[in-house]
């Protein structure tokens, strides 16, 4: 080519009109009449139009123009030209066009169901709905990073083959190891509570394992967790770290990503709201409380909340919302009970979900830790678990202990709601889940 190549995001900017520009990419859509080829072509930064003419091309290109089937990879040359027809309102009349690679028959076609496009992954990633929800996904984990190493946070990385559960046996991923067997990590925290002794003030976005055999839209076995510990802090300031890390993940999607959520069709007023609005916190005690007077839904108190409350609670709000202190017999052991809580002293524990709208659930679950060797051990034996396999952790709380709590942040989950998908199989870029383990 006698010209650089550049975005084709850049050339919809504008600027460019009757200049000569150069891109590259694959062809997106085609269709020939005549002496004219109209080719839509797509690149990582979007779609443009381009119309080849028998005319002002080679006889040989101008027939690859023709032929040529969607997925062939291109790179063009030719003279911009404005036309609100087009996609992003520009076209390009190509002088030369450059076949890298013919495409055969791309087998994804309109209407074709989701087990069919998730059993064709490695080709629907090509798709702009796919491409959009990668790109705003980049943009929440890199966010991820900034908000906490902004706030001083180091960045700490665990183990992911691990001897011990932390979040229930059940649903434990056993994988052979040399003469043993390990499990697939679960979440970090016990590592994590090793390392705020050193560094106080810690963060980590790293894969995680659960056995759990769930066919919803909100599950996936193999996903992607967030996760913070920090030394010296109370459950309350863990939950406004929380609201504040999910305000900055939303300012930085809207900053970046405006046309991948065009792309999805996805209103952005609602995240917008979300930015200027306080995000509200309530107790479980409150949450049943308003499922009965509101919904006439009557929970037994000391019940988990299922996926059912959670979305008919959310239909009250307009903003994610913290609720705290869940009956301690329904939590994991290291949730301390808090002697001192509003409702139920005694009986619930220091812990909080952040539930998301519109029926996305849990997007964060945190808690501060028990330091009582003893009552550790009780949970322990309670979930059916050897307290001598934890004998690491005591130590933590042998040698200088101090108050500390930590969050995990269901990356695909916080995807999932603020991109609008139906299902979080879409927030990943190859899902893993009970039903499937490819491509």
């Amino acid at each position: 080519m006698d010209c650089g190549i550049i975005p084709i995001r850049e050339v919809l900017g504008g600027g460019y009109a009757g200049k000569k520009v150069g891109v590259r990419g694959w062809i997106y859509r085609t269709r020939s009449s005549g002496s004219k080829a109209f080719l839509v072509v797509r690149d990582s930064s979007g779609i443009i139009q381009v119309t080849a003419s028998r005319d002002e091309l080679p006889e040989r290109e101008f027939d690859d123009a023709k032929k040529a089937l969607i997925e062939t990879s291109v790179v063009v040359s030719g003279k911009v030209f404005e036309d609100k027809r087009a996609p992003g309102g520009y076209e390009i009349h190509p002088d030369k066009f450059g076949v890298v690679s013919f495409a055969d028959v791309f087998p994804i076609t309109k209407d074709q169901s989701e087990e069919f496009l998730r059993d064709n992954r490695h080709l629907w990633i090509r798709s702009r709905y796919m491409t959009a929800i990668m790109k705003i996904r980049s943009t929440v984990t890199g966010a991820i990073h900034e908000f906490f190493r902004e706030r001083g946070y180091c960045e700490f990385t665990p183990p992911i083959l691990q001897p011990n559960q932390c979040e229930g046996g059940s649903t434990l991923f056993e994988v052979k190891y040399y003469g043993e067997k390990t499990y697939l990590s679960q979440t970090w925290q016990l590592y994590a509570e090793a390392a705020i002794f050193s560094l106080e003030k810690i963060y980590d976005v790293s894969p995680t394992f659960r056995a759990e055999k769930s066919k919803t839209s909100r599950h996936l076995s193999e996903f992607w967790m967030a996760e913070m510990e920090a030394a010296w802090m109370e459950i309350d300031e863990c939950s406004e770290v929380a609201k504040d890390e999910i305000k900055f993940i939303i300012r930085k999607v809207l900053e970046n990503n405006r046309d991948d959520l065009e792309v999805l069709g996805r209103e952005t007023a609602d995240l917008e709201h979300c930015l200027n609005a306080s995000f509200p916190t309530i107790t479980y005690t409150d949450a049943l409380k308003l499922l009965k007077e509101k919904d006439g839904m009557d929970v037994p108190w000391g019940k988990d909340l299922r996926t059912i409350e959670e979305e008919t609670i959310m239909n009250h709000f307009d903003t994610p919302v913290v609720v705290t202190h869940y009956p301690k017999e329904a939590m994991a052991f290291y949730k301390p009970v808090d002697p001192a809580a509003k409702d139920a002293p005694g009986q619930v524990a220091k812990c909080f979900d952040m539930l998301a709208p519109k029926g996305y659930g849990e997007i964060v679950g945190g808690s501060q830790r028990d330091t009582d060797v003893e009552e550790l051990k009780k949970y322990l034996e309670r979930d059916g678990e050897d307290p001598a396999n934890y004998k690491f952790y005591f130590d933590t709380r042998r040698y200088g202990s101090v108050p500390h709590s930590g969050y995990g942040l269901g990356v695909e989950r916080v995807i999932a709601w603020i991109c609008g998908l139906e299902n979080i199989k879409d927030a990943i870029p190859f899902p893993r889940t009970l039903a499937r383990c490819s491509p």
